[in-house]
């Protein structure tokens, strides 16, 4: 693992919370560590509801269960759910060491 992806890695164990994401039927979920950098002042500026919700996840967890996010999923954080509208792969060379979680919501 690249000292990059060690780095992203250690730090979302270090200052990540339990999330759980599930499929919008909630047929499958899986409990990950996720870390939800602060917004941005300009996001700030615009407005906190207007601003999407990005969640970083290691693949630890989404490995071990075969889970694979995807849009319309729905991600809680503590009392706040999310609907994903995007989830980006991350790559460390060819191997797949995280996942980037874009959503809305937060009802």
């Amino acid at each position: 693992m690249s000292a990059g992806a060690s780095r992203r890695r250690r730090q979302i164990l270090r200052v990540g919370r339990s999330m759980v994401l599930s499929r919008a039927d909630l047929s499958e979920s899986v409990t990950v560590t996720g870390y939800a950098p602060p917004q941005q002042a300009s996001q700030l500026a615009e407005g906190a509801g207007k601003a999407p919700f990005i969640a970083q996840i290691t693949a630890d967890e989404t490995a071990r269960s075969g889970y694979v996010p995807r849009p319309r999923d729905e991600l809680r954080d503590g009392l706040k759910t999310y609907t994903l509208t995007d989830a980006s792969p991350v790559y460390d060379r060819a191997t797949l060491c995280g996942w980037t979680l874009i959503a809305s919501g937060g009802s």
